[in-house]
């Protein structure tokens, strides 16, 4: 008999436990996070931006930073707003392979290998790197400087900055304009190698700007460069 009593006396205490522990658990204080919904399928792009629950399209400006860093994150709230942002939309929209940190890795890399052939004087290197109008004028100023008997000697010291400034579709044809700024040592000698401009000794810092093109509807990856112009720093 006692052993029964002693059976429901635990019973009746183990519901006490559970019960106290229910009520505490499943009350709320006021101190938890609100519950976020699931999401919807019938949310729209507009009301996800302004819950912060989408990684917000590259290119946006904010608080002044350059496009390259505004492209390679999450950006502010005029990301929908930008002409940059918009351009490399339009660009991945029809290129899937497109992705801006490893474009700006490339034009790096076709920026110095640009710069030193043509202080070579490389047509071959320059050839597939340039388009057609680009080529004839680099063409023309090695021919004017052969002509002259110089030569022109380029070292890079550092490319200190590469930043997306521009992007457009046009007819399925995409254009990307990055500003370079580097540091070089550039000189031109005469055919007895005597000093005619630049200075040896010198690093002169360099800006750039630069397009690069490409028909996304090619199987060709690579971009050409299809316009230059120098800007401030």
């Amino acid at each position: 008999m006692s052993s029964l009593v002693d059976i429901l006396l635990l019973a009746l205490a183990a519901g006490y436990i559970i019960f106290r522990l229910r009520s505490t658990l499943g009350r709320r204080t006021g101190d938890e996070r609100p519950r976020q919904p699931p999401f919807r399928h019938g949310d729209t792009a507009e009301g996800l931006e302004r819950s912060g629950n989408v990684v917000r399209l590259p290119g946006a400006r904010a608080n002044g930073e350059t496009a390259s860093q505004a492209s390679s994150k999450a950006g502010g709230d005029d990301a929908a707003a930008s002409p940059l942002a918009r351009g490399l939309t339009q660009v991945q929209l029809v290129d899937r392979r497109f992705d801006p940190e490893k474009f700006l890795a490339g034009a790096k890399a076709a920026y110095e290998m640009i710069v030193t052939a043509f202080a070579r004087g490389d047509r071959r290197a320059l050839k597939p790197l340039l388009s057609d109008d680009v080529y004839t004028s680099f063409d023309a100023a090695i021919r004017d400087r052969e002509a002259k008997r110089l030569s022109a000697e380029t070292q890079f010291v550092g490319l200190n900055k590469a930043d997306i400034v521009a992007a457009s579709l046009k007819e399925r044809i995409a254009e990307i304009t990055v500003r370079f700024i580097s540091e070089i040592i550039s000189v031109t000698r005469n055919g007895e190698g005597a000093v005619v401009e630049g200075d040896p000794s010198k690093v002169r810092r360099i800006t750039d700007i630069w397009t690069f093109s490409r028909d996304t509807r090619s199987t060709d990856p690579n971009w050409k460069l299809i316009g230059t112009a120098a800007g401030s720093s």
